[in-house]
């Protein structure tokens, strides 16, 4: 669709439906895909198979060491139209979406040595391409000159009942009510840490994904691209 590069920030909460939202979009536009979820969930991997946390308690001075040697990707799949996270070369994506992490993520995600290291390498990530990337504070932080940037939310029975249904899929043992807790979890930790809370930037739109379709979310997205690259 553009010949122009674009930046293109996705924020909003969990299991809001933000990053099926990216990766649709980025497929749409042929932009490239940058997952900053996963990011975060694949350190929390790593503190954990490190021993650096135990009992939501971090040892910060070991993971700061861990943070600064680990390497992260991400990979088109074309067999299966997907992105998939690589943490130090090895396939983790089933791994970080497991209920485990999940409960974890937000305690390494609040550490602001952790937070500057990621957000130095999905700048890194962005320098050279038309990108879409979804996060927490991508329109706030991490690109605040974002070309496009909008906020993603829906109802919290509506997100949880989402990533229910996901975890079933993937075969995981969880209940709704388990998940119904962990996003109210989640809620609260985003926008009451201390370093870079979940907020929506001044000049973000917003997207209620519980009120549209996937195909009419693309759409009016596609309008708003379409309506920026003609300015």
């Amino acid at each position: 669709m553009a010949e122009r590069k674009l930046v293109i920030a996705v924020d909003g909460y969990s299991s809001s439906g933000k990053s099926t939202l990216a990766k649709d979009f980025a497929a749409e536009l042929e932009y490239a895909f940058i997952d900053t979820g996963a990011m975060y969930r694949a350190v929390t991997l790593a503190a954990s198979r490190a021993g650096v946390l135990n009992d939501n308690k971090v040892d910060e001075v070991l993971l700061k060491e861990l943070v600064d040697r680990i390497k992260i990707r991400f990979t088109y799949n074309r067999e299966l139209k997907k992105s998939q996270t690589f943490l130090d070369g090895e396939l983790v994506e089933e791994e970080i979406r497991s209920m485990e992490i999940s409960n974890k993520v937000s305690y390494i995600a609040q550490i602001r040595f952790v937070r500057t290291k990621l957000v130095d390498m999905q700048r890194e990530m962005g320098k050279e391409a038309s990108v879409i990337m979804d996060g927490r504070d991508i329109g706030t932080v991490v690109f605040p000159n974002a070309d496009i940037k909008l906020f993603v939310t829906a109802d919290v029975q509506i997100r949880a009942e989402r990533r229910y249904k996901e975890m079933i899929a993937n075969g995981l043992d969880v209940t709704l009510e388990e998940v119904i807790d962990n996003v109210r979890k989640r809620d609260h930790i985003d926008e009451t840490r201390d370093e870079s809370p979940l907020r929506k930037a001044d000049d973000a739109i917003v997207l209620d994904t519980g009120k549209f379709t996937p195909r009419e979310q693309l759409d009016w997205l596609l309008e708003i691209v379409k309506n920026k690259l003609e300015k």
